[in-house]
């Protein structure tokens, strides 16, 4: 048998053993067909989930661009001289008297007495009749009630808090979170499959081979995803585990059975034991010389004290902590540090650390997927860390996507018999829209947050409505268009929306980033700033398209050149 014969009968064995699904080829190719279909289905919602997640690392830079009435009276506080204010024992004894005089049936009462500092605010909150958390702002130096004006937000909006919601649970409760769920548990899949298709991905990781179509979006897939390997897995572990209880719920009813009384029950004694009423009147006492106590046990400054059944004998009494920024630095669990007390009889009930978690071990290592998945724990740096690798992440989802396309662009596929044209062209819209669609929604919301009246009827629905409305239109857009055309156009929007964001800033509140960096609000000034970096973003994959679409026309003017025919292979 010669060479040529050899090598054929083995690539033929092998494509036999592909076939029949059996060796490593056969193997490999299952799980690229996996890796394909299962990325290319869930990368549109993947990629939503990416980025918003990705912006909602920022939540609270976000919310403070969106509530530019605020801006101007923190400026005013921080200029303002110092005025004498209350120590903490008499703000307690004002938020008690408060509450007995106004809200003496509530069943819990919350004190928020001062900031870690020992200034700042007195607030109290407490739960009205239709279940409702509601707060109250009094003056520190009088223990009078402010006007209710001056203690809520003048424009309301959702804010940053928008990009949490939807990244969970797509704005659409238990529904959404299951589908966000799937959605995780499939980019698991996919993952994994992706690494055992390619088997030479961290090879490929180093190489980068610009201009070469198909070639260069695989190795920019393969990049973003070995870079940022780690991170997408513990992403969608921990996005799932945290929500386990709902998406798991088994154990839960074989221990606590399917009542929700008695699961609430457990709950609470987990948690230390929510008290019963005795029925027994009894004043609240000075709350002075709990938050002294428990401030020395867990070892933070009192944030809150909180009584449970406020004017029965059962009351307890809860003394919580700040969490300060360089315990955030070394915990991955967020929680803060919590000492109860019996009202009646001042005897310690429990203690809890700051970094424990009520409920031993399971809810210890819950709340520590939570502090890494929120990246409640290393400051700023570990933000911009997430946010880095998250927008890799959603990189990887976007040229996955593309690349699906690209590889099939030209070609005329069967994979879905008479309808693959169209199923393709649907692809080809679903990416547009996906990918530079929701970019135009996510700034677009913030355009509405300035553009919106202030004193529309929920005005923070109208917001999200913008948001949604944006996406929807793009999705049309993408699919009325030609697959180019709607690319160029709708990177073109977004690039727009996001360079002149500090303009219409500056239109309608009159600030700019020179005033905010003259004034040290860096948080403004970084909302404004990843704004125009993203605009120059868009405006730069705008020009690469343009780019490629020159060199396509000029390759396609060029006559093709062809050998002339031999005449004996012409000869009939």
């Amino acid at each position: 048998m010669s060479n040529s014969q050899t090598k054929a009968a083995h690539k033929a064995l092998r494509k036999k053993a592909a076939g029949n699904g059996a060796g490593e080829g056969g193997f490999r190719q299952a799980q690229a067909w996996l890796h394909t279909w299962c990325g290319l289905w869930f990368s549109w919602l993947l990629f939503a989930v990416f980025l918003t997640g990705t912006l909602a690392v920022f939540d609270e830079p976000i919310s403070h661009w969106m509530t530019p009435e605020h801006h101007a009276e923190e400026a005013a506080a921080a200029a303002a001289p110092k005025a004498a204010t209350a120590g903490r024992a008499q703000r307690l004894a004002w938020g008690t008297a408060y509450m007995a005089a106004h809200h003496p049936a509530a069943q819990m009462w919350e004190l928020w007495p001062s900031d870690a500092q020992g200034g700042g605010e007195l607030k109290v909150y407490w739960f009205d009749a239709k279940g409702q958390y509601v707060a109250a702002a009094l003056n520190p130096a009088t223990g009078e009630a402010l006007a209710a004006d001056t203690a809520t937000p003048v424009r309301g909006t959702l804010a940053g808090h928008h990009f949490v919601d939807f990244h969970y649970e797509l704005h659409a409760g238990q529904v959404g979170l299951w589908i966000v769920g799937i959605a995780a548990l499939a980019m698991l899949v996919a993952l994994v499959s992706g690494v055992i298709t390619h088997k030479r991905i961290f090879k490929d990781f180093f190489t980068f081979r610009p201009k070469k179509g198909q070639r260069s979006w695989l190795d920019a897939h393969n990049a973003v995803a070995v870079l940022t390997l780690p991170f997408q897995l513990m992403i969608a572990y921990t996005g799932i585990v945290i929500s386990g209880l709902t998406f798991m719920p088994a154990a839960k009813l074989v221990h606590y059975g399917s009542d929700s009384a008695a699961q609430q029950q457990v709950i609470a004694e987990l948690s230390g034991g929510k008290p019963a009423r005795s029925g027994r009147a009894m004043p609240v006492p000075d709350l002075e010389s709990f938050a002294a106590r428990g401030q020395a046990l867990i070892g933070q400054p009192v944030r809150a004290v909180v009584i449970d059944h406020p004017g029965d004998a059962a009351a307890r009494i809860g003394i919580y902590g700040w969490n300060g920024e360089a315990e955030s630095l070394r915990r991955l669990s967020p929680t803060t540090g919590m000492a109860s007390f019996s009202a009646a009889t001042g005897e310690l009930l429990q203690v809890r650390l700051p970094g424990a978690a009520d409920g031993g071990a399971a809810s210890l290592a819950q709340s520590a997927m939570g502090g890494l998945h929120m990246a409640s724990f290393g400051g700023w740096a570990v933000k911009w860390l997430y946010f880095l690798c998250g927008l890799a992440g959603a990189a990887m989802m976007g040229t996955g996507a593309i690349l699906f396309m690209v590889k099939r662009r030209g070609k005329h596929g069967t994979e879905f018999g008479g309808a693959t044209a169209r199923v393709y062209r649907l692809i080809e819209g679903l990416n547009v829209a996906a990918i530079a669609g929701l970019g135009i929604a996510c700034t677009g919301y913030l355009w509405a947050n300035r553009l919106v009246p202030l004193g529309l009827t929920q005005r923070a629905d109208w917001e999200l409505r913008v948001f949604f409305g944006l996406w929807l239109l793009a999705l049309v857009h993408a699919l009325l268009r030609k697959p180019t055309e709607a690319w160029r156009e709708q990177l073109g929007l977004l690039a727009a929306l996001c360079l002149l964001l500090p303009v219409l800033n500056f239109a309608t509140t009159g600030d700019h980033p020179w005033a905010q960096w003259l004034r040290g609000d860096w948080e403004s000034a970084g909302v404004e700033g990843m704004s125009v970096a993203f605009g120059l973003a868009a405006v730069a994959a705008l020009r690469f398209l343009r780019t490629r679409e020159r060199h396509h026309a000029a390759g396609a003017s060029k006559p093709v050149l062809r050998a002339p025919t031999p005449a004996a292979e012409t000869a009939p």
